[in-house]
């Protein structure tokens, strides 16, 4: 129940488990491009869809590397700890980061972003939808619309913890560039990196001419993502099977379907982890809904507690940066069930009950089946 790897259903873990095959195989090569022309689709990108072998990190690097070079200027919107990770992957670029950061808990406002873009200078904004290290979500469409007023900045969004279960396409958001990784809520196995760039973000990369970077480079890359019968490095053949069976199974649910059922799941979950002590981190206006980040009920240690619940057949993730051993997060994203959530819950409250906690049984199943009927 980490925030990803998310857990992994049957169907794509028999496409991982498939005899792996060259990848210039006519049927690979078939349904290579059958996911990324579903991928393009799906979140409405005008320009290009690239899937490709490598974590979400990579992802980042390659949004700043294909749309600033030294000396450029990049507005950093921070929630949390891993919107911080921007600013790293750009400073050894050479790029001039202004950052413009909210409260942990708390999400940066699009009238505060116009603001600061009102100064002049800035190339590219870059946002983080969900931010793991606190659960919290951030506006991108209404960022969007104010960014899509200044010509000259691309708005890159890091959808590494949102897309496929938070309501975000590239045309209805004035994204340009976007993207997320396949351990998330797409529910496959980490090593692979999904990024969308529109024809904006494309005709940004062309004026920049050559640039540093090799292998993220997208220049390299279109090629392949338009013919996967060619070569540039060797395509992750059996992930690019599953993620063709997480994007049939998203085709078959719908998209409006998918999130709607995050929202509902995430509020019955945050009901129970209430109603069993916990206290969520992020103000109830931006809680995420592909994960939870709780803090503890008085007088319960996090390393006694997560171990305690392993026993109980959970593992959960502690929290990072400033409530590092103060925080549990807790994932309920991709294509998790009702028997998972509610199986979850319970052994949450069978392992506050063994550390000590005055807790009725039951009393978090109870709220969130309460919940989930009341919507």
């Amino acid at each position: 129940m980490i925030p990803g790897p998310t857990p992994v259903v049957d169907s794509i873990r028999t496409e991982m488990g498939r005899d792996t095959i060259a990848f210039g195989d006519p049927d690979f090569v078939k349904d290579y491009k059958e996911v990324i022309d579903d991928l393009q689709s799906l979140f409405s990108c005008d320009g290009k869809t690239f899937v490709v072998a490598g974590t979400g990190t990579l992802a980042m690097e390659t949004a700043i590397a294909n749309s600033l070079q030294k000396g450029d200027k990049m507005l950093l919107v921070s929630n949390g700890f891993f919107g911080d990770r921007f600013i790293q992957i750009a400073e050894r670029k050479g790029i001039k980061v202004e950052l413009l950061q909210a409260e942990w808990g708390d999400a940066v406002t699009p009238v505060q972003i116009g603001k600061k873009l009102d100064e002049g200078g800035f190339k590219a904004v870059t946002v983080t939808h969900v931010d793991t290290s606190t659960g919290v979500i951030a506006p991108v469409k209404e960022i969007g619309e104010v960014v899509s007023k200044y010509d000259d900045v691309l708005y890159i969004v890091d959808g590494v913890c949102s897309v496929g279960g938070e309501a975000v396409d590239l045309k209805n958001c004035h994204i340009n560039v976007l993207f997320t990784g396949s351990q998330k809520a797409f529910g496959v196995a980490p090593g692979l990196f999904m990024l969308w760039a529109d024809e904006k973000a494309l005709a940004r990369r062309k004026s920049l001419g050559t640039i540093p970077e090799y292998y993220c480079d997208y220049e390299n890359w279109i090629p392949i993502m338009d013919d996967p019968s060619k070569y540039f490095a060797t395509p992750a053949v059996n992930l690019v099977w599953a993620l063709k069976e997480s994007v049939r199974i998203m085709k078959e649910e719908g998209m409006d379907a998918r999130y709607a059922r995050h929202i509902r799941t995430a509020k019955a979950m945050q009901k129970a982890f209430e109603a069993i002590g916990f206290t969520i981190l992020a103000k109830e206006e931006v809680r995420a809904h592909t994960l939870s980040n709780l803090l503890y009920p008085a007088g319960i240690d996090d390393a006694a507690y997560r171990t305690e619940l392993a026993k109980q057949g959970v593992q959960a993730a502690g929290g990072v940066g400033k409530y590092a051993g103060r925080m549990l997060r807790i994932g309920h994203m991709g294509n998790i069930d009702l028997h998972t959530c509610t199986a979850t819950i319970s052994a949450m409250e069978r392992a506050l009950r063994a550390l000590g906690q005055d807790l009725q049984p039951g009393s978090g199943t109870g709220a969130f089946a309460k919940e989930w009927d009341a919507q």
